[in-house]
Order: C-alpha cells, then sequence, then structure tokens
C-alpha cells in the first residue's frame, strides 16, 4: 500500500509530520474564517453557503466508499433521503428536537449502509454493485413516493421549524452556523478514522482485496464498517438539507442526485477530503451562476465537468497540491 499520494513526497519523515501539522493548522483556521461570511454575505449567499456545507458532508461520506475502499457503489442518494426523512418524520411525528432526529438520522443512515454493504460482501463488485445499489436508492425513493400516509408523497413532508438547543433556526444565519459545527465536526472524525488503522484497512482493501485478507485482516468487517460510517455522515448531510429546504420531497433523491454526488467526488478528487469539500463547492456554485443562461445551464454543467476531467483527471485537489504539499493526504489515493 502506498502510503505517500503525491508525486513528489517528502522523503524526509520530518517533513512528512510538519507537513501533516501546516494541514491540521489550515484545517483549524478555514472554519475560524468561514464563521465571518454571515457578515458580509446577502441572504441568498448564506443559503449558498448552507447548501455547500451540505454537499460537502454528502462528497466526504461518498468518497470513503467510492474513493478510500474503492467501491464502486451509489447508494449515497438512499442514505441521503434516509436522514432527510428520519429527521423530517421524527420532528414532525414525535416532536422530537433537532440535534436528536440529526443524531438518528446518522443511526438510520448507518443501517442503509449496512444494508448496502450485504451486497459486496457477497463478492457482488464493479459494475454489478453499481446497479444494485442504484436499484436500493430508487427502491427508497418509490417508498418515500408510496408511503403518503407518512411521507405525503410527491406533495413532500413539511418540516416543523428546528432548533439548536433552544435556539430556533429561524434564518440562514442560524443554519450556517449549525451546519458548520456539524460539519467540521464529521469531517474532522473521517479525517481521524482515515488516519487510524481503520483507513490504512480500507486503502489496503481497495489496492488488493486478496493480499490484505492473505495479511490476516478481517476484509469483511472493514467494509461493512466502510459503508456504515459512509452511510452516518451522509445521512446527517440529509438531516441538514431537511432543515435547510424546510420540506423533504421524494425528487429530491433521484437519479439526477446520483450523478450530481459522483462528479462533486471526481471534480474534487477521488479519495481525498479536502478535495470533496472542493467538489463540493465547485458543483454547487456554478449551477447557480449558470441560471442566469436560461436553458443552457445544463449544457455549461457538462462543459465543465468534461474539462475538469480532461484537463485535471486526479480532480482539482491536485492544483492545491502542486502548489504546496501541505495538501499531500496521505493515505489517499492521488
Amino acid at each position: 500500500m502506498n502510503e505517500q499520494t503525491s508525486p513528489n513526497p517528502p522523503s524526509n519523515p520530518n517533513e512528512v509530520v510538519a507537513s501533516m501539522t501546516r494541514m491540521r493548522r489550515i484545517f483549524y483556521v478555514l472554519p475560524v474564517i468561514a464563521l465571518a461570511i454571515p457578515f458580509v454575505a446577502n441572504e441568498y449567499l448564506q443559503f449558498m453557503a448552507n447548501a455547500i456545507l451540505v454537499y460537502s458532508l454528502v462528497t466526504v461520506g461518498f468518497n470513503v466508499v467510492i474513493g478510500n475502499l474503492g467501491q464502486l457503489a451509489f447508494a449515497n442518494t438512499a442514505f441521503f433521503g434516509l436522514g432527510a426523512y428520519t429527521t423530517a418524520i421524527l420532528m414532525v411525528y414525535a416532536g422530537m428536537p433537532y440535534m436528536l432526529a440529526v443524531v438518528a438520522a446518522a443511526v438510520v443512515g448507518g443501517l442503509g449502509g449496512f444494508l448496502a454493504s450485504v451486497t459486496a460482501l457477497r463478492g457482488i463488485r464493479l459494475y454489478y454493485l453499481a446497479i444494485i445499489t442504484l436499484a436500493f436508492g430508487e427502491l427508497m425513493r418509490w417508498t418515500y413516493l408510496h408511503a403518503d400516509g407518512i411521507t405525503h408523497g410527491s406533495d413532500g413532508l413539511l418540516m416543523p421549524q428546528p432548533s439548536f438547543f433552544g435556539i430556533a433556526m429561524e434564518n440562514e444565519t442560524v443554519k450556517f452556523y449549525v451546519f458548520l459545527l456539524i460539519t467540521v465536526v464529521l469531517i474532522k472524525a473521517t479525517s481521524n478514522l482515515m488516519r487510524s488503522r481503520f483507513g490504512r484497512a480500507i486503502v489496503a482493501i481497495r489496492d488488493n482485496e486478496a493480499a490484505t485478507a492473505s495479511l490476516g485482516i478481517h476484509t469483511a468487517r472493514y467494509i461493512i464498517l466502510a459503508f456504515v460510517w459512509s452511510g452516518a455522515v451522509v445521512g446527517v448531510a440529509g438531516a441538514m438539507f431537511a432543515a435547510l429546504t424546510e420540506r423533504v420531497f421524494p425528487e429530491s433523491f433521484s437519479l439526477t442526485e446520483v450523478i450530481v454526488h459522483f462528479a462533486m467526488v471526481l471534480v474534487g478528487g477521488t479519495g481525498s477530503i479536502i478535495g470533496s469539500v472542493l467538489g463540493a463547492i465547485t458543483l454547487t456554485a456554478l449551477p447557480e451562476y449558470f441560471r442566469q443562461f436560461p436553458g443552457m445551464e445544463e449544457l455549461f454543467f457538462g462543459i465543465v465537468i468534461v474539462c475538469v476531467l480532461l484537463f485535471l483527471p486526479k480532480g482539482l485537489v491536485s492544483l492545491l497540491r502542486r502548489v504546496s504539499p501541505v495538501f499531500n493526504e496521505r493515505y489517499y489515493r492521488d
């Protein structure tokens, strides 16, 4: 397993440690800088910032399975929808506080990840796994659409106003700070997880599953854990999405959403947490910008994706890695 993924990795162990220390500093500095966004942005830009935080978590969670584990699985919209509907249903019918509903969304998303991992454990890989997990997502969307008595079908389920420990999330500014806190905590947790024994194991499985098993590593256990963690993170993103839109619709979790999520992973950088955030920023902000060209949004969106994949096949994160070794991620695919 290659531990260094940069084209020119530091050869001195001290340089590696120094690089990782600088990256940690950047990780803590950027959220502090982001705290100023509500002071300089209008309501619309704050909404966009909130959407970027939501999709950053989606992409980070999705990348655990796609990039780090190396499995072509597309159950992310199922996890996303499970998180959103779990939050909305618990708040509407059980009167559960928003933060408890977020925890429940993580648990249900993790259970969805466990169900999705069953097919991978049976030796199903590549395109077969992709089709089965796509079908899983469509099955969940069909359920949302036809369980009218609970989900209100195509009309969508209206969310009550969420609150954060008694503070009403009545505007985009409050939502931004709550979302920023949740996003930072989960991205940091995922980053730490990827640097642990768990992260090294799933990267080894990605590189050569048979060789990893021959070393006595319980590959099935790590595959399950990767899917469960992915489902939990994306489930929390779904809970944030429900609070952001304030009404949950089945069409928000369609095949189109699968394509958008996958594009975010590829454009940002496969297997990279930094790339996940870059991909989410790029493919959340650009479609909004292209709305000023009615009828051409999809064309411009497609051109941007094709250009990035043609000229930056390793994603936008490869640009940062060329600029500074600070952005080298030790256990991620370059």
